[in-house]
């Protein structure tokens, strides 16, 4: 009598091996795949919100440097410490990304977080040394960036590897929030300290990213295979044949070895760069995010600096002010990842937040000064169209392209792509900040001019994939109008969805 075969079993429902997860979940009872997800989500957000927080403190302290602390009487050589963070930082950023994919993202993000959160407290204590040399500054900030650099490829990549499919950019888009989160509780948290001395604002920073280090150390499984999950689309989809309670998905871990990585080879730089978007996309990232970055490192100075109401207002104050800039900004982030979703069209969407970022920056920068209100609500609306686009085109389209279809399956590219996205972005960021410092001494005005200019270069840079999307969206309205007027409603067409990778 033929053996009657065993009932398909969810590719997602068999009981995880644990022996190469990280201890302290080893230590946790068996968790669904679901639960996992949540906890990668959980992680990532808080390790690269802790990244960022460490990042605000410069920008809070500027104004009591350039008040009390030789060398830094001058705003350019305050933007002399920013422009050698990001310089270093976007250097190591293609280093980062090139380790990120064949070594243990696990450790390496951990290790990051640990050392940079020392190199963060490095900066803090020229306060207590009394250090008053330019090039310990400079010096400090140069491995910090190096340091720091691991970060986002690492969790990208980690997400990537859990996450795909049509609600990718939504999904990211709220987890991108991260970014926000970080600037304003590290903006807080440096504000708070600096009343006890500057160098407070660096070494309680740095500390609370060495502490995220361990806890991602000890809890984050960078691949499904690690907990005994093969990788999955984000819509789970049952096994068709499964036999003695294997399913398809266990010889995807099997692939895994014993290592819980992913055993496809890791491509290399100019086969990532061959990836179509790659090359647009990061010379995009250049302009979006110098103008990005322009305000993460001079709003406060820039608050402090301009009457708001008639009245001046302090370091501390303008600092926790300039927080909801960021909260525009996470606004901003999940609605631009939700657009590009439903059209199905990321370049579409970023350049059109660019685009309406100009007229805001202008008005923020004209009537901000009219009240506190009026400040408030013109700098949130800012912060919308200038981190959106920013925050799309560094997880959702690096997500997007390190997955690309040209990679044929057979090459692990997420680390890379994000690292020359947002590595080139970073060149940017850093140039930025630095040419601020410079053009500050002709006033505000010229300042705003540049970004105004730097955020039109980057929305005319994706005209070409812009067109080419929006002949897309136009083909598939016909297609469905045509489907719906034939009473085929259900023939699989969805406009203006992405397609499940």
């Amino acid at each position: 009598m033929t053996k009657p075969p065993p009932p398909a079993m969810h590719s997602l429902e068999r009981r995880p091996r644990l022996s190469d997860a990280p201890l302290g979940l080893r230590a946790l009872p068996s968790l669904s795949y679901n639960t996992h997800r949540a906890l990668v989500l959980g992680l990532t957000f808080l390790a690269y919100a802790l990244y960022h927080a460490s990042r605000k403190p410069p920008s809070i302290v500027k104004r009591e440097l350039a008040r009390s602390w030789p060398p830094f009487a001058d705003p350019a050589l305050l933007g002399a410490t920013d422009v050698a963070f990001l310089t270093s930082y976007s250097v190591g950023m293609f280093v980062a990304g090139h380790l990120g994919d064949r070594l243990d993202l696990r450790r390496f993000l951990a290790s990051g977080m640990v050392a940079g959160g020392a190199a963060v407290a490095l900066f803090g204590a020229g306060y207590f040394l009394a250090l008053h040399s330019l090039a310990f500054y400079v010096a400090a900030q140069v491995i910090a960036g190096l340091l720091q650099s691991t970060g986002w490829p690492s969790v990208v990549a980690i997400v990537g590897n859990w996450f795909s499919g049509r609600r990718r950019g939504l999904i990211m888009g709220i987890w991108n929030a991260h970014t926000s989160v970080g600037n304003i509780a590290g903006s807080l948290v440096a504000a708070a300290m600096l009343g006890y001395g500057w160098g407070w604002s660096f070494v309680v920073p740095g500390g609370l990213i060495a502490l995220g280090g361990a806890l991602v150390f000890f809890f984050l499984a960078p691949y499904p295979q690690c907990v005994g999950f093969g990788p999955a689309p984000i819509e789970p989809v049952v096994s068709e044949e499964s036999t003695d309670g294997e399913d398809s998905s266990g010889s995807s871990s099997a692939a895994g070895g014993g290592t819980g990585k992913d055993s496809r080879d890791a491509v290399g730089i100019l086969k990532a760069l061959a990836i179509p978007g790659v090359v647009i996309f990061a010379l995009c990232l250049f302009f979006a995010k110098l103008v990005a970055y322009t305000f993460l490192y001079w709003l406060p100075f820039y608050l402090s600096q301009t009457p708001i109401g008639g009245e001046h207002m302090s370091a501390a104050s303008a600092g926790y002010l300039s927080v909801l800039f960021d909260v525009g900004g996470i606004i901003g982030g999940i609605l631009a990842g939700f657009i590009s979703d439903q059209l199905n069209a990321r370049a579409t969407t970023a350049a059109i937040f660019m685009y309406l970022a100009i007229p805001s920056l202008f008005l923020f920068h004209a009537y901000g000064s009219i009240s506190k209100a009026t400040n408030i609500g013109l700098m949130m609306i800012s912060g919308l169209f200038v981190n959106g686009p920013y925050a799309l085109i560094t997880t959702a389209v690096s997500a997007d392209l390190g997955t690309h279809k040209s990679l044929k399956g057979d090459s692990r590219a997420l680390a890379t792509v994000t690292a020359i996205i947002d590595g080139t972005g970073s060149l940017g960021a850093a140039l930025g900040p630095f040419l601020t410092g410079f053009i500050s001494r002709k006033g505000w005005d010229s300042v705003f001019v540049m970004l105004a200019l730097c955020a039109f270069v980057a929305a005319v840079l994706l005209s070409s994939l812009v067109k080419t999307e929006i002949r897309q969206i136009i083909l598939r309205w016909r297609n469905h109008s045509n489907n719906m007027r034939n009473g085929n409603a259900d023939s699989g067409v969805q406009p203006l969805l992405v397609e499940e990778s």
